[in-house]
C-alpha cells in the first residue's frame, strides 16, 4: 500500500510539474509578442515602398512574400496550394456581351425572348458558363425579404413584376438579394420603365466589371422590358397590370412556363492575387485534423487619387498602418508565439493573411469557396482588422453574442488582468461591421467567429493612416490576449458552438452559396 501511495504521489507530482511547465511555456510564448517587434513589422508593411498594398499590386506581392518568409523562419508548415505558402485567385476585368446574351420564355404555347442589346439588361449576380433554365415562379405586389424567405424557391426562375411608375421602396430592392439567397435559377424583372430611361439602363450594362473567378456570387438578375415579353406572359396567364395593382403579395407558380438565361461576357484582362497561409500542426492525433484560424487582411487601398483617399501635401500613398497592417502584424506575432517551445495546442492552427478585403472580401471569400483544409473542420476564426488605434485599454470583439466564443473570451480576459485589456461588445451595431470584414466569409459557412476591431478614426482610408500613429504597446497586449484565447479554443475538448438563433440568421442554407 505504501509503495502504491508513493507511486501515486510521484505521478501526481509529475503531472503538476508538467502543468506548471506548460503554463510557464505559454506565458513565455505570450511574452514573445512585444511592442518593439510590432513596431518593426508595422514599419515594414506600411512603408511607402509597399505603395499602399492595393489588390493587385507589386506592394501586395512584396507583403505576401514577407509574411511567407517570416512564417518559414518561425518553422510553420506551408498551408497554401500545392505545398506552397500561397493560395492565388484570379481577378478578371469583364463586361457583358449584349449581342450574345438573351433571356427567354418557353413552354405552354409560349416562345419569346428579349435580347440584351435592346430589350433587356444584366443587373447583377453571376454570369453562368452556359444557359440556365428554371420553372417560372411569379412574384409581385408588396415585395419584402421576409415574405420571400418563407417560400420554397430553390431552382426556380423568378419573374418579378415591379411597377417603375411608382417610387421604389427599400424592401423591394432588398428582396432581390433575398431571392438569390434562396438558390433560385435566376431572377427576371419585368420592367415598365419609360423607353428613354430603359435605353440608358441598357447602355450602362456595357461598363466594365471586376471580380474574382471561381466564386459563386449568386444567380443572374436580368431586367427585361414588357414590350418584349408582355404578350408572351399574357398568353401564359399572367396579367401584368393586375399583378402591379395587387395590394397583397402575389406568389405562385406559372404552370408549364420555363425561363432561360443565356448570358455571355468578355474577359478583357486577368491577373492573380495572393493569400498567404501557414500552419502549426496540432499535437493530438485526432484533434489535429481540426483547425483554429487566425486571419487578417494584408491589402489596403493603394495610392491616391485612384484609391479614393485624398493626397495631402506631397503624400499620395495610403499606407494603411492600422487598416490592416496592424492585423497582419498581429497574425505574424501570433504565429511566432505559437512556434515557441511547449505551446503547440491539440488542434492545428492556421495563420492566414488575405488580400482583396478592400475590394469586397475577395481573398477570404475565395478561401471559403476553395479552402486548403476542409472548411467543416475549421472550429473557429479569429479575425483581426484594425487593432492599433483609439482606446489604450479596450478592444471591441464583434460577434460575442453569436456563439459561446463570447463566454470563452470573457473567461480568458478575466484570467489575465495583467494585460489591462477589456474586450467589449459591438459598440456600433448600426454600422453592420459584422458583415464587413473577412470573418464573415467564415461565418456564412458555419464557422463561429470573433472579430477584434478598434473602430475607425479620422485617418481611416487616408494617407495619414501612418505607422507613427500606431499604439504598438496596446497592439501587443491585444495580440497576447488573442494568443491566450486561441490556446483555450485549440485545446478545448469540444468545438465552439453557435447560438441557434444566430446560426439560423447568419449561416447559409445547405446547397445555397
Amino acid at each position: 500500500m505504501r509503495r502504491l501511495l508513493a507511486v501515486t504521489s510521484i505521478l501526481a507530482l509529475s503531472i503538476t510539474a508538467t502543468a506548471v511547465a506548460q503554463t510557464r511555456d505559454v506565458r513565455a510564448a505570450a511574452g514573445s509578442i512585444t511592442s518593439a517587434d510590432v513596431r518593426r513589422r508595422i514599419n515594414i508593411i506600411a512603408d511607402d515602398s509597399m505603395g499602399g498594398r492595393d489588390t493587385p499590386s507589386p506592394g501586395l506581392e512584396k507583403t505576401a512574400q514577407y509574411v511567407a518568409d517570416e512564417f518559414k523562419r518561425f518553422g510553420l508548415k506551408p498551408a497554401g496550394e500545392n505545398g506552397t505558402w500561397f493560395q492565388r485567385y484570379t481577378i478578371s476585368r469583364r463586361k457583358i456581351d449584349p449581342a450574345g446574351s438573351h433571356v427567354g420564355l418557353m413552354g405552354n404555347g409560349v416562345h419569346a425572348h428579349a435580347d440584351l442589346s435592346k430589350d433587356a439588361r444584366f443587373v447583377f449576380g453571376s454570369v453562368p458558363e452556359q444557359e440556365v433554365f428554371g420553372p417560372a415562379f411569379l412574384l409581385g405586389g408588396p415585395l419584402s425579404p421576409e415574405a420571400v424567405k418563407s417560400l420554397d424557391l430553390k431552382g426556380k426562375a423568378i419573374i418579378a413584376v415591379i411597377d417603375y411608375t411608382k417610387p421604389l421602396v427599400q424592401g423591394q430592392l432588398q428582396t432581390l438579394g433575398a431571392l438569390l439567397e434562396q438558390g433560385v435559377a435566376g431572377v427576371l424583372i419585368i420592367s415598365n420603365r419609360d423607353s428613354a430611361t430603359f435605353a440608358q439602363r441598357v447602355a450602362s450594362q456595357a461598363q466594365l466589371r471586376i471580380g474574382v473567378d471561381g466564386m459563386t456570387s449568386g444567380s443572374p438578375v436580368v431586367e427585361a422590358h414588357e414590350r418584349a415579353l408582355g404578350e408572351a406572359l399574357q398568353t401564359a396567364g399572367v396579367d401584368l397590370n393586375q399583378v402591379r395593382a395587387s395590394e397583397a403579395l402575389v406568389a405562385r407558380d406559372v404552370p408549364g412556363l420555363t425561363v432561360g438565361f443565356g448570358l455571355k461576357e468578355q474577359v478583357l484582362e486577368s491577373v492573380t492575387a495572393p493569400n498567404t497561409i501557414g500552419m502549426i500542426e496540432g499535437t493530438d492525433p485526432v484533434l489535429k485534423k481540426e483547425y483554429l484560424v487566425y486571419s487578417a487582411h494584408m491589402d489596403h487601398v493603394g495610392m491616391s487619387p485612384a484609391s479614393g483617399c485624398q493626397p495631402k501635401g506631397g503624400d499620395s500613398i495610403c499606407n494603411g498602418a492600422d487598416d490592416d497592417a496592424s492585423g497582419t502584424v498581429g497574425v505574424m506575432e501570433l504565429a511566432e508565439a505559437y512556434a515557441q517551445k511547449g505551446v503547440r495546442p491539440k488542434r492545428s492552427v492556421l495563420f492566414m493573411t488575405v488580400s482583396g478585403e478592400e475590394k469586397g472580401l475577395w481573398g477570404s471569400q475565395y478561401f471559403s469557396e476553395h479552402p486548403t483544409v476542409p472548411v467543416e473542420q475549421i472550429v473557429a476564426d479569429i479575425n483581426i482588422d484594425m487593432i492599433g488605434r483609439n482606446w489604450p485599454d479596450t478592444i471591441v470583439a464583434i460577434g460575442k453574442e453569436h456563439s459561446d466564443l463570447g463566454a470563452t473570451l470573457n473567461m480568458v480576459t478575466a484570467r489575465h488582468p495583467e494585460l489591462r485589456m477589456a474586450a467589449i461588445d459591438d459598440r456600433w451595431p448600426e454600422e453592420n461591421f459584422y458583415f464587413r470584414s473577412d470573418h464573415f466569409n467564415f461565418a456564412r459557412k458555419g464557422v463561429p467567429i470573433l472579430f477584434f476591431f478598434n473602430g475607425v478614426h479620422p485617418d481611416y482610408h487616408q494617407v495619414s493612416d501612418s505607422p507613427d500613429k500606431i499604439d504598438t504597446e496596446k497592439l501587443s497586449r491585444i495580440a497576447q490576449l488573442v494568443f491566450y484565447l486561441g490556446q483555450e479554443i485549440a485545446n478545448a475538448p469540444s468545438r465552439p458552438k453557435w447560438n441557434p438563433e444566430s446560426y439560423d440568421k447568419i449561416v447559409e442554407k445547405k446547397g445555397v452559396s
